[in-house]
């Protein structure tokens, strides 16, 4: 699994002009899924997540967590995070997990979210979509897990 996370102040997400799915003070993850991902792997990222101390507490050091603040998540699906641009001029998606994959894990890992308390808003899996949001700081953090397990760069 691959996440992009963006600290916001708030975030949402249109499908057709559509609200699908909108948030206050979080997270806005950008979720790539790969042909390798397990349940381990939604695991690790959402105990990560749920513990990342990046919010400022009373003397403005990132010592908070997402919990820590009641903070939400808006959670997108995003397969391009996988695009590999190595060669040529059109990035090659076949690291991407296949749709019927990487949705089941998508949403595995969004309703492990929401068993842990937090308000948890999404995009609509394969559908063309239109983020918007207000970058808190900005904090952005890339997150890459492998077998369950953080990977090395």
């Amino acid at each position: 699994m691959k996440i992009v996370l963006q600290r916001v102040s708030k975030a949402s997400v249109q499908v057709n002009g559509e609200t699908v799915g909108e948030i206050g003070k979080g997270f806005l993850l950008l979720v790539g899924i790969t042909h390798t991902d397990t349940m381990a792997d939604v695991h690790y990222m959402t105990e990560k997540i749920l513990s990342l101390r990046v919010f400022e507490d009373v003397e403005g050091k990132l010592n908070l967590s997402l919990q820590d603040i009641s903070g939400e998540i808006l959670s997108v699906s995003q397969f391009t995070l996988y695009g590999d641009c190595k060669k040529g001029r059109r990035p090659s998606f076949t690291n991407a997990a296949k749709p019927d994959v990487a949705e089941k894990l998508y949403h595995a890992f969004n309703q492990r979210l929401h068993k842990e308390g937090v308000k948890v808003e999404t995009g609509r899996f394969g559908a063309m979509m239109s983020v918007h949001l207000i970058n808190d700081g900005p904090v952005t953090l890339v997150i890459e897990t492998e077998n369950g397990k953080y990977k090395e760069r």
